[in-house]
């Protein structure tokens, strides 16, 4: 009787396995990932934007590099709520940590770097895409141009090595374990990069009273400056450095009125100097870490030059 029950058990055990399986899953459930999939559209959509001609944008009025750097800030918007929807919702699941690594590395690696490479193309030779022109490679015959690449490349290694490595040292999804990243995290590492870019679109489509010379060569001097923040912000997203997490740290739980008044009297600057504001804002989140170690490193010093016990 033993032999006979038994497979009947396993049967039924498979069945209801089975069944669980294909149970529709809650419609909050799926909200996470709609989001999620919603940053890398918007990483997509940036490299889309950033192929483009660099001029005015008919419907916008703004320049195909601000469209897509408009467009990756809005995916680094999305990355941020998702993993607070999850929580939300309780759907958090390893398929959508995995499935989030994989939207950073297109939003927050490739296509800054496309953005910043399509930048460079433009100041370095001629425009990538009029007659004779060309995106700046490997097969060029300008170093600057095969520097640009590889900074180009460097940057989406280190951001893939990034997210790997964010996946395997953090213990879970709570909130608990992102209250301090180790290394640059990527959407901070794009945020820098693609606000100094911004930043260059808003001067050259702004009327300034210099001379035409002079204008062009600062243009073209802050262009190619870009590829050098990439390669130190590549630097940083695989350093050991300790950055915090600012919608964790700080966003969170109640705040004293000068607290509130920090966070308040940057808005109001962005009102009027938006890029300049975001420019300098995502800066100083790069640089805290590296300024932080430097003045601890210093205050233990003592005057004559040696170290404090």
């Amino acid at each position: 009787m033993k032999r006979a029950v038994r497979p009947r058990v396993e049967r039924h055990r498979a069945g209801r396995r089975t069944r669980l399986m294909r149970r529709p899953l809650p419609p909050l459930s799926v909200m996470p990932t709609l989001v999620t999939l919603g940053n890398l559209v918007a990483g997509f959509a940036a490299i889309h934007f950033a192929s483009r001609p660099m001029d005015l944008t008919t419907r916008w009025g703004w320049s195909t590099l601000t469209v897509a750097g408009a467009l990756i800030f809005l995916g680094m918007f999305l990355d941020a709520i998702d993993g607070t929807i999850a929580r939300l919702v309780r759907s958090t699941s390893a398929i959508g940590a995995q499935l989030d690594s994989l939207a950073d590395l297109v939003t927050f690696g490739i296509a800054p770097a496309f953005l910043m490479l399509r930048l460079v193309s433009h100041y370095a030779g001629a425009d990538p895409l009029e007659e004779g022109g060309h995106l700046l490679g490997p097969e060029a015959d300008s170093t600057l141009a095969r520097a640009a690449w590889a900074v180009a490349a460097v940057y989406v290694c280190c951001t893939a090595l990034r997210l790997a490595r964010f996946n395997v040292e953090t213990p879970s999804a709570a909130a608990e374990d992102h209250r301090v990243f180790r290394g640059l995290p990527s959407p901070a590492a794009a945020g820098t990069v693609v606000s100094l870019v911004l930043l260059h679109e808003r001067w050259l489509y702004k009327p300034r009273p210099l001379p035409g010379d002079f204008t062009l060569s600062l243009d073209r001097i802050t262009a190619l400056g870009v590829p050098a923040v990439a390669l130190l912000c590549a630097i940083a997203m695989v350093s050991s450095l300790p950055y915090v997490h600012l919608v964790n740290r700080y966003l969170h739980g109640p705040r004293s009125f000068a607290y509130i008044a920090r966070i308040i009297i940057p808005l109001v600057f962005a009102l009027w100097w938006f890029q300049e504001t975001l420019a300098l804002g995502c800066t100083i989140y790069a640089c805290s870490s590296p300024a932080r170690r430097l003045w601890r490193s210093l205050r233990r010093r003592t005057p004559d030059g040696g170290v404090a016990a």
